[in-house]
């Protein structure tokens, strides 16, 4: 750990207007937890900032001191950026407004907000731009390594509705970084993770959404996995954009509308959301009752907001995670039989197995539009590893690993960054593809000393 000398510590802290902690402050453990449990981390000094001119006292008091860089905006990353070991922890996420401009359709936000954050405040205009899927991940990572949710077949990526973002450099200055202003910054924000600065306000394209969508769960016995993938594998290749349908299979939660004696039992679930009429969207998931004869039910109309928290209580904090993850072009046979293979020996009643539809508006940018390429990507599978005891470990990623393995061969180019665990620092060039070389370019420009290094580093040389 560094050793900060306290003449150091109360120079910053007589200059920073948020809150400075030091191990052994009262809030310091609380501040230094993140969403996976498996990483535990002591940062030298927690930097809490409130505003921009607060990033730019941190970033120069760490180059000043040599230190150690992570930064924190929802602290939901897999891999565990967020925190380091005797550093510097810049923390993003007092910074939580959101300005929505509905005339133009436009949302202002800050790098500490979460998806609800966000959510609440353009639903209160009936507007949305695609997320993620569980309301407690922050923005600032989910955009920087592309992301995407219920929305992206309608609406892209999210990066796809990016327009602009303000970014502290490593050298500390404060830059605007749009198609007309630092573009190559900007192309390289949309996709390229932390690499190249600390985003202290993203400005985003909304689309009008809601503020009730038709959605909800169909859970099947597993019994039936084969014939309800393989349905599900075909039917999402035709569904209109308006349509999203995902793939969950897992040890069944006590959910309400399931029997009993089916809580804890293996379970194959589609979860499906329709941004449109509610009535035509009845029409066109009425053959997804058909895949199978279901458990139970619970699909309606709802807000937005509950459907994007739905899957929450499933993705608390506090558990030990560990992921791997695929891209598929198309779900083949052969990948099914994987899936279903490894989907039948889940090592911890909260592992699972997701396949996430995108395809849609998702595959008709161009794929040098920006860092995030992989736009012949029309599912991300995520093998969730999800257990309480360090005693699971090793039982928990062997079986991870192992699927990962069996199924790489059906898998496409490309992978998402967000979903890379500490370990895969060797797939991060086959993540970018084509895209890494001009990644490294623009390393070498805005962070030639790779002071910006706790991510899915792409290094400057």
């Amino acid at each position: 750990m560094a050793q900060l000398q306290k003449a150091d510590i109360d120079a910053f802290t007589a200059q920073f207007r948020g809150e400075a902690l030091l191990p052994g402050n009262a809030a310091y453990d609380k501040a230094r937890q993140i969403w996976n449990a498996m990483i535990d981390r002591r940062p030298a000094l927690i930097a809490r900032c409130t505003s921009p001119d607060d990033i730019v006292l941190a970033v120069a008091f760490a180059r000043k001191h040599k230190l150690l860089v992570s930064i924190r905006g929802g602290g939901h990353n897999i891999a565990g950026n967020a925190v380091c070991d005797g550093g510097l922890m810049i923390d993003l996420s007092l910074m939580k407004n959101v300005q929505v401009d509905p005339s133009t359709r436009r949302a202002s936000v800050e790098p500490g907000c979460t998806l609800a954050d966000f959510d609440k405040a353009a639903q209160a205009h009936g507007l949305a731009t695609p997320l993620g899927i569980n309301s407690t991940t922050g923005v600032a990572g989910l955009t920087l390594g592309g992301g995407f949710g219920w929305l992206s077949r309608k609406y892209g990526m999210t990066v796809d509705n990016l327009l602009s973002a303000n970014v502290v450099t490593a050298d500390g200055r404060q830059v605007h970084a749009s198609e007309t202003e630092n573009a190559d910054l900007f192309w390289g924000l949309r996709g390229g993770g932390g690499n190249f600065g600390i985003v202290t306000n993203f400005q985003f394209q909304l689309h009008p959404v809601g503020p009730d969508v038709l959605s909800g769960l169909i859970v099947f016995p597993f019994d039936q996995a084969r014939s309800v993938l393989t349905q599900f594998a075909r039917f999402t290749e035709t569904m209109p954009d308006e349509l999203n349908v995902w793939m969950v299979t897992r040890k069944a939660p006590p959910l309400p509308f399931l029997p009993e004696d089916v809580h804890g039992k293996e379970i194959i679930a589609l979860a499906l959301c329709y941004v449109g009429d509610p009535a035509e969207g009845m029409k066109l998931i009425a053959p997804l009752r058909g895949f199978g004869t279901a458990h139970g039910e619970h699909v309606g109309v709802q807000p937005y907001c509950a459907w994007q928290q739905t899957f929450d209580p499933l993705l608390t904090p506090g558990a030990r995670n560990y992921w791997k993850s695929h891209n598929f072009s198309q779900l083949s046979d052969d990948a099914i039989a994987v899936i279903l293979d490894y989907a039948a020996k889940l090592p911890s009643p909260q592992c699972e197995i997701f396949i996430g539809t995108i395809g849609g508006q998702t595959t008709r940018i161009a794929p040098g539009a920006m860092a995030y390429s992989s736009r012949e990507a029309n599912y991300v599978m995520n093998v969730h590893g999800r257990w309480e005891s360090p005693a699971e470990d090793e039982r928990v990623i062997a079986w991870a690993r192992e699927f990962f393995g069996k199924s790489k061969p059906f898998a496409s180019s490309g992978a998402y960054i967000n979903f890379l665990t500490q370990d895969e620092a060797d797939r991060i060039a086959f993540a970018y593809g084509a895209a890494y070389d001009r990644l490294v370019e623009i390393k070498k420009k805005y962070d030639p000393t790779n002071f910006f290094q706790m991510n899915q580093n792409i290094k400057p040389a």
